[in-house]
């Protein structure tokens, strides 16, 4: 399909999305990125962060949680270890997972306790803000 790019995300459990696209940006380890049909060969790793990908003027919102991307000049690959589209995020549940993640990191502790908490806390924002942003936008 020309002007388009194949982006396909993957976890350990599944294929979760499979679409031609616009256009794609990422949260590469080192910043986010974009990729529209054409670009270069590269691959990066992935931190918690926030996926788009567009298709025409519809920009559509996942969270992923760590793994790579694989570009070539017709396809995406994300291989994430956790991904979820906005839509099947309950908006509630990361609500609350947030107030837990606070509460935790709140109460300190041990390094690697404090830690795992900044993680939770980082994943809960993500989900929440995605969650939000869908039910705003209607997708």
């Amino acid at each position: 399909m020309a002007g388009k790019i194949l982006l396909e995300v993957v976890t350990p459990d599944k294929l979760l999305l499979s679409q031609q696209v616009d256009e794609v940006i990422a949260p590469g380890s080192e910043g986010e990125f974009g990729v529209l049909p054409g670009h270069c060969h590269f691959l990066s790793t992935l931190r918690i962060g926030e996926l788009r990908y567009r298709i025409g003027d519809q920009t559509n919102h996942m969270a992923v949680l760590w793994g790579y991307a694989e570009v070539t000049p017709t396809k995406v690959t994300i291989m994430a270890e956790i991904a979820e589209k906005a839509e099947d995020i309950d908006v509630e549940r990361a609500q609350a997972s947030f107030e837990k993640a606070e509460e935790r990191l709140k109460a300190g502790g041990l390094p690697s306790e404090v830690k795992e908490a900044e993680i939770s806390l980082e994943k809960a924002r993500l989900r929440k803000k995605i969650a939000d942003r869908a039910r705003k936008t209607g997708h």
